[in-house]
């Protein structure tokens, strides 16, 4: 029986005009609002130029590097039907898919904060996810923690 081959069928992303960072440019792309890049390309920069500022680092890419790192997530939990019952199974989590997560849920918690410009609630949010707190260091939490209480079906993953 031939083996099936995988394609990757990701998307190249070319990197940003200022850092020449592709994940900064994801960022932007994540953050743009009705096709306006170059609005959300100026939120991104002065957000992630103000975190290294009040973090007082030289290099933002480093700062806004760190701070995906901590809250992108290993694990996931998927739903499964086995036998009647529902199981929520955890899955560990590749590369791109952890990025995904990532910048989703950074976007994410910086629009629900409210009372002040994109521009600040996102430099917050980098700075809470480089100190380990904040909405989406806790949503990463959560996820490995329901990965973890569900352990006990991860032999489900297998059938």
């Amino acid at each position: 029986m031939p083996r099936k081959v995988t394609v990757s069928l990701q998307r190249k992303v070319n990197p940003d005009r200022k850092y020449q960072s592709v994940l900064i440019q994801r960022l932007i792309n994540k953050s743009m609002l009705s096709g306006k890049k170059l609005v959300a390309e100026r939120a991104v920069y002065s957000a992630v130029e103000g975190a290294a500022k009040k973090l007082d680092s030289e290099n933002p890419v480093e700062v806004f590097e760190k701070a995906l790192k901590n809250i992108s997530p290993n694990f996931e939990v998927k739903s499964r039907r086995v036998g009647g019952a529902n199981y929520q199974i955890p899955f560990p989590i590749s590369g791109h898919r952890q990025l995904h997560f990532a910048f989703s849920w950074l976007v994410q918690a910086a629009r629900d904060r409210k009372g002040m410009p994109y521009t600040k609630r996102l430099e917050l949010e980098i700075i809470d996810a480089y100190n380990e707190t904040g909405a989406a260091f806790k949503k990463k939490e959560d996820t490995h923690r329901m990965a973890e209480a569900n352990r006990a079906f991860a032999h489900f993953a297998r059938v």
